[in-house]
């Protein structure tokens, strides 16, 4: 890279730091006081009673789980049946019915808030498919991830308690009082930008060369705010924000950056208002931020540092990255995406260099907690605070205690359960993919382009992504077949509501606790040395978990 395009790598990164840095605590706080608050709006009122609840009672554990599990099934063979019947409905666009397979695999993607998706998103679904059911997963999937982070988050600040919350009203105040007002400023925002908003259909335009060529519009704006907000991914167009009508500048380019990363970044303030030590939220804030700039910056490194002529003379690794952003950009954008569960992109992974396509593979097996997704990073990190509070315990002989609550060994369980649980799916599946001898046939002649290192590098991202819900992709592999719908749409569906399972069990256990006071033998969690020991822990389980196969991929192919 030259002078001037590290200068605008530094000014990205710090625009970003401000940015954020100026919305922490305003941000924060207001998410703390949605769900600590009392008082419930005339439109809540109303959907509590639409749908029969007492906003004024709480759940135990057990009961906000089956909320969880009921309102994800609800939404499944809600998004199935809109597809299946997609050629009766208004705004078709006369688009037939996806398959059944890859109607199965769009419905768990956007209920589990993943957002994988197989096809091509303006040839494949209609407007009514689009808003109707995609888009508003996009914002109650995103509101659930929100609630179980809280319902956690209770379990550490509630004393001798049977219940953690009410999984209805955490989810209609998500929704109405975070996700709803937030959308609509970042879409006005978009139009501004040049980001389309219409129902105008397909235009046939003509090109340079004399063709006609047929460019879709659509609802992209107001789709495009929710999907980066709530850290769903998932484009409008199939090229996704590389489409210069969804990202069409890089003032939107670096807006839309900020948009995957404003809720994330907050909700640290918001647990440690809740808990009622802030101190805790900005250790937490710190781990999460450390990672990401470090991934960043990396990310940058790798691609900008590549030898051969050609990208000399490009100033880098160019192929599959969109001019208009540059390397620069294109690694911000990458690297927030992969990190917060968004799965978008502004430039092709499969065309990065080997380890700099592994860089976005690694931030997701870390469990995306660098913010990570809205709700699921910040549990996901005080899943693994769990973990280092216990194993920084037995390192120095102190007592195994976070926030005033005991980790004895049902809270350790738990955790390790959690952590567990999507790597062995990762593996599992990716090894069925090649184990299975009717389906590696399969796989390798319909859906890896890429033979070779490069081909088992596809698959291993395809399942770490759909098990960890990120959602994004190596362009290279064909995922439209029913073996990769059906293996990714269960890894998804396991990947999201089994660790909900954990959280929630988790948060039920530490809220029927009371509260121990700090004594001498308590190990301090609010201080830069637990920092360090809880990212040291969320790196060395990824390290110890993956490496074997991450040999296998892209370490083969980015050492040779």
């Amino acid at each position: 890279m030259d002078a001037a395009q590290i200068w605008f790598a530094v000014l990205q990164i710090a625009t970003v730091v401000l940015v954020l840095a100026l919305l922490y605590r305003p941000l924060g706080d207001y998410i703390a006081r949605i769900y600590t608050t009392h008082k419930h709006l005339a439109v809540e009122r109303g959907t509590y009673r639409l749908i029969g609840v007492d906003p004024r009672s709480e759940q135990t554990w057990q009961a906000y789980l089956r909320a969880v599990l009921l309102f994800s099934l609800i939404g499944i063979l809600f998004v199935y049946a809109v597809q299946r019947l997609q050629q009766f409905l208004p705004y078709a666009l006369g688009l037939p019915a996806p398959s059944e397979h890859l109607s199965f695999n769009t419905a768990i993607s956007f209920v589990t808030n993943t957002n994988w998706q197989s096809y091509s998103p303006e040839l494949t679904l209609g407007y009514t498919a689009q808003f109707a059911a995609l888009a508003v997963q996009n914002f109650v999937s995103a509101a659930v991830g929100i609630a179980v982070a809280i319902a956690l988050v209770r379990g550490f600040a509630y004393r001798r308690s049977g219940t953690i919350g009410n999984f209805w009203v955490d989810l209609v105040r998500g929704t109405y009082r975070l996700l709803l007002p937030l959308s609509v400023i970042a879409a006005v925002a978009l139009i501004i930008g040049g980001v389309v908003q219409n129902l105008n259909g397909f235009t046939d335009a003509s090109t340079l060369a004399g063709a006609t060529q047929s460019i879709p519009g659509g609802p992209v704006a107001s789709q495009e705010a929710i999907k980066l907000l709530g850290t769903n991914g998932g484009g409008f167009y199939n090229v996704n924000s590389a489409h210069p009508f969804e990202n069409p500048t890089p003032w939107t380019n670096l807006f839309e950056v900020l948009l995957m990363l404003v809720i994330p970044f907050s909700l640290p303030r918001a647990f440690g208002k809740i808990v009622g030590d802030h101190r805790q939220g900005y250790t937490i804030l710190g781990v999460m931020a450390g990672i990401f700039l470090v991934s960043v910056i990396v990310g940058t490194w790798l691609e900008a540092s590549v030898g051969g002529m050609a990208t000399q003379l490009a100033g880098g690794a160019m192929e599959g990255k969109e001019v208009r952003y540059g390397i620069a950009a294109s690694a911000l954008f990458n690297a927030t995406s992969t990190l917060t569960s968004t799965g978008a992109v502004n430039s092709m992974l499969d065309s990065y260099t080997p380890l700099g396509g592994m860089l976005p593979m690694l931030n997701i097996m870390l469990g995306e907690i660098a913010p990570g997704g809205v709700g699921s990073g910040l549990y996901g990190m005080l899943i693994l605070a769990v973990i280092a509070v216990f194993v920084g315990g037995l390192l120095i002989g102190r007592t195994p205690e976070y926030l005033g609550k005991k980790i004895g060994p049902r809270e350790i369980k738990l955790a390790s359960l959690y952590i567990l649980i999507t790597p062995t799916l990762v593996l599992a599946f990716t090894a069925l993919s090649f184990a299975i001898p009717a389906v590696r046939s399969d796989v390798e002649s319909t859906s890896i382009w890429n033979p070779g290192v490069h081909g088992l590098s596809e698959v291993l991202y395809a399942f770490t992504s759909a098990a960890n819900n990120n959602g994004s992709a190596f362009a290279g592999l064909t995922a439209n077949t029913p073996w990769f719908n059906t293996a990714l749409g269960v890894a998804m569906l396991l990947g999201r509501l089994i660790p909900i399972v954990f959280v929630l069990a988790l948060a039920g256990s530490l809220a029927a606790q009371d509260k121990v006071p700090s004594s001498a033998g308590t190990l301090p969690t609010e201080r830069p040395q637990f920092a360090g020991l809880l990212a040291g822990v969320a790196v060395i389980l990824t390290a110890l978990t993956y490496f074997p196969v991450l040999v296998l991929g892209p370490l083969a192919e980015g050492l040779v």
